[in-house]
């Protein structure tokens, strides 16, 4: 497992040999206990959202999928199911996705969250994304801490590059405001 810094870019070879040929993007937080009146904590919910953008090479947007549309249009990347408040261990939201079923006219799958309900980073802990192999007993692959007090309420969090018959990912943890996936299009752009 590799624990990745932004920028950093980890080859989806297995170590044996050969690629991987399903993997799983997990998002994982809590929300933040919020200070009270005379000092109490009170808890509250944070709706946050993985979303898939698949683009092609010249970097037009293909096909998305996130919690309005669970599935790619091909059926190679499916989103498990919207996560309202980050109760729970482990991965909050998941997106699968079978490498060997993404179109050929996909070249780069970048993976972004958003706080839904509108609340910024400073009041989330605990937040990560992480790649399994799916075929390998979910083996961590790479995990992004995405934790960091900030003002922002969304996150450009990583993406799968291919080249050729082979994918990589690359940690990008670029911030950036918005409540769905739309309005992070302009951040992404910057790294496609």
């Amino acid at each position: 497992m590799v624990n990745l810094s932004k920028g950093q870019t980890v080859s989806l070879q297995k170590r044996g040999g050969g690629s991987l040929t399903q993997v799983r993007m997990g998002l994982g937080w809590d929300a933040a206990p919020r200070r009270g009146l005379f000092g109490k904590t009170k808890s509250q919910s944070i709706d946050l959202d993985a979303s898939a953008l698949l683009f092609d090479t010249g970097g037009r947007l293909v096909d998305q999928v996130w919690f309005q549309q669970l599935r790619s249009r091909d059926g190679s990347v499916q989103h498990t199911g919207d996560n309202l408040t980050g109760e729970g261990v482990g991965d909050d939201e998941s997106i699968l996705v079978d490498l060997q079923r993404v179109p050929g006219n996909v070249s780069q799958i970048v993976f972004v969250v958003n706080s839904f309900t509108g609340q910024d980073f400073s009041q989330i802990t605990n937040a990560f994304c992480r790649l399994v192999d799916s075929t390998a007993h979910d083996a961590e692959l790479a995990r992004y801490d995405l934790s960091g007090s900030g003002t922002h309420n969304s996150q450009v969090m990583a993406k799968l590059s291919r080249n050729g018959g082979s994918w990589s990912m690359t940690a990008i943890g670029a911030v950036a405001n918005g409540r769905t996936f739309q309005d992070l299009l302009p951040t992404v752009a910057g790294h496609l």
